[in-house]
C-alpha cells in the first residue's frame, strides 16, 4: 500500500473539532470489540514497530476531549446554545471522545475513558479480533478480523463543514484553491508509520534482534 494511506494504517488516528454533525461510530451491533489504545500499545509503543502509541499521546487526538474543558471550547457552546459544559454534551463528544459513543456492549473487557480522547480504534476499527501479533502481521487476516483502514470517508464524519471551528482556508491544493479538510495533508500531519524495514514482518525482526525463539509478547 502506497502513499498516505500506507502511512496510517496501523496506527492511531485528526483532531474532530467541536462537532454538531456526523460523529464517531458505534459499534453496538459488531461482533468486534473495543480493547483501547493501553491494548493497542502493547506493541505499538515499542520503538522497533515505530512508537504509534507516543505519536499518538502528542498529537491532537488524544487530547480531543481535554479541548472541551478550554475557554475557546466553553465560547462556541454557549453560542450554539449548547447548554451546560461542553465536555458534558453529546453534540460535542461525539466527534471529541471515543468512549461518548459506545456502550457496555462495545467492549472486549475494560471499558475505555472520555479522558482518552479519540484513540486508535477510532479509525482502525475495533480491535478485539484483530489485536494479536500473528493476526497484525497478517494484513488481508487483520482486515477480515475488523481492521480499517482510514479513508477520507473515515475522517469527514467528524472533520466537516458542520463543526463550528470549520476553516475553508485550513488546507492550500496544488491547484491554488483553499479547503476545510484535504485527507493527504491531513495523514501526513499524523503519520505514524511502521519502517518500512519491519512492516509486514515484525514477528522476524522482532526474533532476529531478540535471538531465535524471543519476541514473546502478549498477543491475547
Amino acid at each position: 500500500m502506497m502513499g498516505s494511506m500506507a502511512r496510517i494504517v496501523t496506527g492511531i488516528a485528526v483532531v474532530c473539532s467541536l462537532t454538531l454533525g456526523g460523529g464517531l461510530a458505534n459499534a453496538a451491533d459488531s461482533a468486534f470489540k473495543y480493547v483501547g489504545a493501553s491494548k493497542c500499545k502493547t506493541c505499538h509503543k515499542k520503538e522497533l514497530m515505530g512508537d504509534q502509541y507516543g505519536a499518538w499521546q502528542k498529537a491532537k487526538h488524544s487530547k480531543a476531549f481535554e479541548t472541551l474543558k478550554g475557554a475557546k471550547a466553553i465560547e462556541i457552546a454557549k453560542a450554539k446554545g449548547i447548554a451546560g459544559a461542553p465536555s458534558e454534551a453529546a453534540e460535542c463528544l461525539k466527534c471529541h471522545s471515543t468512549a461518548a459513543t459506545l456502550g457496555p456492549k462495545d467492549y472486549d473487557k475494560k471499558p475505555l475513558s472520555n479522558s482518552d480522547g479519540v484513540q486508535c480504534e477510532t479509525c482502525h476499527g475495533p480491535g478485539s479480533a484483530y489485536k494479536s501479533k500473528k493476526t497484525m502481521a497478517n494484513h488481508d487476516k487483520s482486515l477480515a478480523s475488523g481492521l480499517i483502514v482510514p479513508d477520507e470517508k473515515t475522517c469527514v464524519k467528524c472533520h466537516n463543514d458542520q463543526s463550528p471551528t470549520w476553516d475553508t482556508a485550513k488546507y492550500k491544493l496544488a491547484n491554488g484553491t483553499t479547503t476545510g479538510f484535504d485527507f493527504d495533508q491531513a495523514a501526513e500531519k499524523i503519520d505514524h508509520s511502521i519502517p518500512k524495514d519491519v512492516k509486514g514482518k515484525y514477528i522476524e525482526v522482532e526474533k532476529q534482534r531478540k535471538g531465535a525463539g524471543g519476541g514473546n509478547d502478549d498477543d491475547s
